[in-house]
């Protein structure tokens, strides 16, 4: 079954049983300053998680575009993905453990056809912050799962939380008996040995997690994610996903092109590339900081294993073609946005070809630097400095090296690039720290000042001006914006006091439900059009700004305090960024 049967199925039966379909957020979270990229599901859904009204409903279904990076450097093995597409289903408030249950046992064995024998399931053991969870363990019995495949496991495998804080609960978890013999007698799903793959989590979402424990939250609410790809691996009898549908035309087009035969490569280059042109057609550009380092770090690490195969980096143009082809009926997005996605992947690849002679430089005056000193060796630190400054790859320090007559401290990098790696995935989960978005009190004021920024930029710069990102903490609001040049200190001045006018009128900001239509009409603005389902949320703010949004927003501009502009730069070509603060 391939993976657009397995989403059409799983959207059509849910919304049968009275969910309503809507659309996949962006990979690029709006005004969420916790992560990078979304992560999961839930991620757009937290606020209505926690009371507030969506305006789809009580009973919602979707597919999710998810990127998670801290395995960038493990992708190249059999299962690894940065990009992956989540299924889920949703209860605002609404059904909880049995229909949840009851739901997802009638989808994998009537709508997949998953035979009961290969279903293993777990349950959450109990701790002294949430009882057992004997209510799922008697719906899987109820369902049709026999007492000896339920198991009860601790928080570390059944109590689902995105980072430290946040909406939370225990969850029930589905796994599929891939026929593997098993690995010992003690063998169950929680073992790593490949016999059982975990295909579904069912998360009963019913407490709260702040720096003072466990509260319960005002309802509760169920949040499921299924992984298509690893579904779609299963039920086709595949060994890694690479072999599916989306993978494979691109790593067989590899295969024609290598010169050097490795499948490691083919994989990291076939992942990598998804993965950036899913970044790139949501708005991420290629820089040195956050998610736009993580997409440079994607096609640098792709274009050096072409390299690597030894295929001509001309043939790159080609390949995002056979990927995009592969893709284009999941994300037909990605064929209309095709030649730029083309051209910032192109302009990365030249830009790094660059690099890489730099870097050979570099090699050069180390190399003669240890040839002068009488040794044999180049350090783990110099091989290390070629890779963090210059992304000069150390296989191919090791490669010219052995053409000087040196070796390599290879035992020495691999320690300090753990090291670095280490790091990077601490500061990548700091990113999560905290769980995901805090709508705190300053936090919902700078929400609401982007609004008027947004409206005060087109009165002083122009109708061209469109939002293309946000960034909020309780400290600061950052807000990048579509315009060629750079702002003058005038202009900056007028957009300043032009938001501090609002504030000082007091506007009363409105919170409408209304057809997608309806609120084109009216002239609502949105940033990413397609996000939205045909029930919207709009934010009025007077005659000054119209918005789609899901808030949260301050009742009235009067309580915002005073508007200061900080700092106006680049973000990237074409795209200005703002750096301002309320007082």
């Amino acid at each position: 079954m391939k993976v657009i049967e397995i989403r059409n199925k799983y959207l059509n039966f849910f919304k049968n049983h009275g969910h309503n379909v809507i659309p996949s957020a962006p990979v690029i979270p709006e005004n969420d300053p916790s992560v990078l990229f979304t992560t999961a599901g839930m991620q757009p859904l937290v606020p209505y998680l926690l009371g507030e009204k969506h305006p789809a409903g009580v009973r919602l279904v979707d597919y999710q575009k998810c990127v998670r990076t801290n395995d960038i450097d493990e992708v190249g093995d059999n299962r690894h993905l940065t990009y992956f597409e989540m299924l889920g289903n949703w209860s605002l408030g609404d059904y909880f453990k049995e229909e949840s249950i009851a739901m997802s046992y009638e989808f994998l064995t009537k709508e997949l056809g998953i035979p009961n024998e290969k279903l293993s399931v777990t349950c959450f053991a109990g701790d002294e912050d949430c009882g057992r969870d004997t209510v799922s363990f008697e719906c899987w019995k109820k369902a049709g799962i026999p007492e000896e495949r339920i198991y009860f496991f601790g928080k570390e495998d059944n109590w689902w939380i995105a980072g430290e804080e946040g909406p939370c609960g225990p969850d029930t978890e589905i796994f599929y008996d891939t026929g593997k013999t098993k690995c010992s007698d003690e063998c169950n799903p929680s073992c790593g040995c490949g016999k059982y793959v975990e295909i579904w989590n069912n998360v009963f979402m019913e407490f709260y997690k702040d720096k003072n424990g466990y509260s319960k939250l005002s309802q509760q609410n169920v949040d499921t994610g299924l992984g298509v790809e690893r579904m779609a691996m299963l039920l086709q009898g595949k060994e890694t996903p690479y072999e599916i549908e989306v993978f494979a035309p691109v790593m067989k087009k590899l295969e024609k092109l290598q010169k050097v035969d490795s499948i490691e490569s083919r994989r990291i280059i076939t992942e990598h590339l998804r993965s950036s042109m899913m970044i790139i057609n949501d708005g991420g550009r290629p820089s040195n900081v956050d998610r736009g380092y993580i997409l440079r770090r994607l096609l640098r690490r792709m274009t050096r294993h072409m390299n690597k195969l030894e295929i001509n980096l001309d043939e790159l143009k080609t390949v995002v073609d056979v990927s995009i082809d592969s893709l284009k009926e999941l994300y037909p997005e990605l064929d209309t946005n095709r030649e730029t996605i083309k051209q910032v992947i192109i302009e990365e690849k030249d830009k790094f070809v660059k690099t890489l002679k730099n870097g050979e430089r570099e090699f050069e005056k180390v190399s003669n630097k240890v040839k002068a000193n009488g040794e044999k060796v180049i350090p783990s630190e110099a091989v290390f400095n070629l890779y963090e400054t210059y992304g000069f790859p150390p296989e191919m320090t090791e490669e010219l090296a052995k053409e000087e007559g040196l070796e390599v401290d290879m035992k020495g990098y691999q320690k300090l690039f753990e090291e670095h790696q280490a790091k990077s995935r601490m500061g990548s989960e700091a990113k999560f720290k905290g769980g995901l978005a805090s709508t705190g009190e300053m936090e919902t004021k700078y929400h609401t000042a982007t609004h008027l920024l947004n409206a005060a930029l087109k009165q002083v710069l122009g109708n061209h001006v469109h939002q293309k990102g946000s960034n909020i903490t309780h400290e600061r609001m950052r807000f990048d914006f579509s315009h060629g040049a750079k702002m003058t200190d005038e202009e900056k001045q007028k957009v300043e006091d032009l938001v501090n006018e609002y504030i000082q009128q007091d506007i009363k900001v409105e919170r409408l439900e209304m057809k997608k239509d309806e609120a084109l009409k009216l002239g609502a603005e949105a940033m990413f059009l397609d996000k939205y389902g045909d029930d919207v949320i709009v934010y009025k703010i007077g005659d000054v700004s119209i918005e789609f949004c899901g808030g949260p927003h301050v009742e009235s501009t009067g309580k915002l305090g005073t508007f200061k502009i900080k700092k106006e730069e680049a973000s990237s070509s074409g795209v200005r960024r703002i750096k301002a603060i309320l007082l």
